[in-house]
């Protein structure tokens, strides 16, 4: 079984919909990309997928002992949270708040989880630091610890890398990468960057006026590969 499936899905808000007859499915350690045009409803298929907002058809259905609150979610920060006054360790802690059930206080194991992130983050030297204080770079990394205590073993990443300097770019491509490649966390990851997409997937994903499912290979093959990227001036890597 899938560890995610979704079949014929619609969505969209207060009954209009914005992406209609969206099916796919991930495997443990897949590597999905979503790629399409701005306003083609990717973030919003990664809301739904969250549980965030319900489809106005279809089903989304998690297999291999997969519940929605052990998905890691690193979401697009807006002006406010990235100004948010707390500790880098309060930041990335807050991860497992999803593991507290009825328990007022973080346990032992909590704590245990959010340092281990930390360090595989190479986070540990800046744990005390104030959040806002940080690079975008750094704060992209805090924010996957944060994801990354969450996850048991789906991580979603909504454009992860927007706003960051060429070389920051890379070095979070290649975090996740390893993440996917050595640690096998499944990844499900929204972008606007086609030529990285194709280049770190397993499987692409494209949403809007048309619709592909496939692996990178059969992406890459396709007529609507070839029509997007000379849409946006690139070839794929």
């Amino acid at each position: 079984m899938a560890l995610l499936s979704c079949k014929d899905l619609t969505l969209g808000y207060d009954g209009h919909p914005v992406l209609s007859d969206v099916s796919f499915t991930v495997s443990e350690g897949d590597y999905l990309c979503i790629v399409g045009e701005n306003g083609s409803g990717k973030s919003t298929l990664m809301k739904t997928i969250l549980g965030l907002q319900k489809p106005l058809r279809g089903t989304i259905t998690f297999g291999e002992g997969l519940r929605q609150n052990q998905i890691g979610y690193l979401p697009q920060q807006t002006a406010v949270q990235r100004d948010f006054p707390a500790t880098v360790q309060e930041i990335v802690l807050s991860g497992c708040q999803a593991r507290l059930g009825r328990r007022p206080f973080y346990s032992r194991e909590d704590k245990a989880i959010a340092r281990r992130n930390l360090e595989r983050m190479e986070l540990l030297p800046l744990m005390n630091r104030c959040y806002r204080e940080l690079s975008g770079g750094q704060q992209q990394r805090v924010l996957l610890a944060r994801a990354l205590c969450a996850a048991g073993k789906l991580l979603v990443l909504d454009e992860p890398v927007a706003g960051l300097d060429p070389l920051v770019t890379a070095e979070m491509y290649s975090l996740i990468r390893n993440l996917n490649r050595k640690d096998g966390i499944t990844v499900i990851m929204v972008s606007h960057d086609l030529a990285a997409a194709v280049q770190e997937a397993s499987h692409i994903l494209h949403v809007g006026q048309h619709l592909f499912f496939g692996t990178r290979e059969e992406y890459l093959n396709s007529d609507l590969a070839g029509v997007f990227f000379s849409l946006k001036g690139g070839e794929p890597a």
